[in-house]
């Protein structure tokens, strides 16, 4: 499924050494669960969580995403958690603090030698100043196998010495880059996690303007978040009314061939048709994820 068409408005982190918060995370209504088995998971506790969730995993009813974020392969526990979850039918590998394009290679390459299915997606986390300087790079290198970019805000504000206010305005040009690079290669870009769960204002806020600046969607930390970002990044009327009259008028238009159309009086061209054909398929994917009513009526094909 292309970035597209896959719902990434709420990806939860899921610890896998907590037994408790696994056994709970098929039920919650998050497009994506993030199972981690590196930032929340004590160097004691590593190879016990990673049997864990492989027992979890196969037996989980989880119908939305299911992404493994691993220790980096510089570590003790890298490559154990890479074959684990290698093997247990998880839609993506998350790469941690990925700062040049060669740690994508690397990856990818394992993943062809194992034989990997082309459904296993890998996904980026820049997280440090040298990611983002680098994600357009990142982000080119994945072969088919990069599907997301993601921001680590918390290592980001340490890494970088940053102290952003409330409004996470000295983070803008990091987050606009991130976003810039996932888009200009097909991605998906993920906002990272508020971290304060009472801060219900300052976590619609982010949300607001995480998707101001392109992101679709944000990592989140407790399931009392994953009605908000849902609400935030999905498609609103407005928007779909919107698509749905670019879609009509290019069905119709006898310059469709030369790539343009009129709508309201106005010209449009293929950037508007993709950006349209984008929201309906974004919407059509929510609705038949959460069984929210039909999907988008049949449109006429304009490719």
């Amino acid at each position: 499924m292309s970035y597209s068409m896959c719902p990434r408005r709420s990806l939860l982190i899921v610890p896998a050494g907590n037994a408790r918060a696994l056994a709970a995370s098929d039920d919650l209504a998050a497009d994506g669960l993030l199972y981690d088995l590196s930032e929340t998971v004590t160097p004691a506790d590593k190879s016990d969580a990673r049997e864990r969730l492989r027992d979890h995993l196969a037996a989980s009813r989880f119908p939305g995403e299911r992404v493994v974020r691993i220790n980096g392969l510089d570590t003790e526990w890298g490559t154990e958690d890479f074959l684990a979850a290698r093997g247990a039918n998880v839609d993506a590998i998350v790469l941690t603090r990925v700062e040049e394009p060669g740690i994508v290679r690397q990856i990818v390459s394992a993943l062809h030698e194992t034989d990997a299915p082309e459904r296993l997606k890998l996904w980026a986390m820049i997280e440090t100043p040298l990611g983002v300087l680098n994600a357009a790079s990142i982000a080119a290198e994945g072969s088919g196998r990069l599907s997301c970019l993601v921001v680590g805000i918390a290592l980001l504000k340490l890494s970088s010495g940053m102290r952003p206010d409330a409004d996470r305005s000295e983070l803008l040009p990091a987050l606009s880059a991130v976003a810039l690079a996932a888009k200009a290669h097909s991605l998906s870009a993920i906002d990272g996690y508020h971290a304060d769960v009472r801060d219900l204002a300052g976590f619609a806020a982010e949300c607001g303007a995480a998707r101001r600046l392109g992101f679709d969607g944000k990592v989140l930390i407790h399931p009392s978040q994953i009605d908000g970002a849902n609400a935030a990044f999905q498609p609103d009327a407005d928007a779909a009314a919107w698509a749905q009259k670019v879609m009509e008028a290019f069905a119709v238009s006898p310059d469709m061939q030369n790539g343009v159309a009129t709508l309201d009086g106005r010209t449009i061209d293929r950037l508007h048709l993709t950006e349209a054909d984008r929201i309906l398929k974004l919407g059509d994917a929510i609705a038949a994820r959460t069984g929210t009513g039909a999907q988008t009526a049949q449109r006429k094909a304009t490719s």
